[in-house]
């Protein structure tokens, strides 16, 4: 008796294939390759699309964004290049250093110290990479 394919592995293949048959160059495509597609927003643009524009007597971009942050923690910092993105644009919106270290903190009590090591190191390279 045989296995049966592993359908994630099968459906993984497909969509290299097909990545690959569209341009050939996406067979060496990364998530940091990805990120570099986005650049960060500045800090109205943000506040128009995530913070005060769209309720004004809610929640501004800089929350938002530690509050998004705190999310994809708690998931197990699974989706690294989300938080990566989302550190970069916390910190472009007006969220200090101190501010990301406590939100990823704060979110070891419900993610667990694996997830809160593993996006305290991604956003260190964000925050590295913003130094130079």
């Amino acid at each position: 008796m045989t296995d049966a394919p592993n359908p994630f592995e099968a459906m993984m293949k497909a969509g290299q294939d097909w990545a690959k048959a569209l341009n050939p160059a996406l067979e060496s495509f990364t998530p940091k390759g990805f990120e570099a597609l986005f650049p960060t927003m500045s800090k109205d643009v943000m506040e128009s699309f995530f913070g005060k524009g769209i309720n004004p007597e809610g929640l501004d971009a800089k929350t938002r964004l530690l509050l998004t942050l705190m999310g994809l923690t708690i998931m197990g910092a699974q989706a690294e290049s989300q938080i990566r993105l989302t550190v970069r644009h916390a910190i472009e919106a007006g969220a200090t250093k101190q501010e990301v270290a406590e939100t990823i903190g704060l979110a070891a009590m419900f993610g667990g110290v694996p997830a809160m090591t593993k996006a305290m190191e991604l956003a260190s390279q964000v925050m590295e990479e913003d130094n130079t």
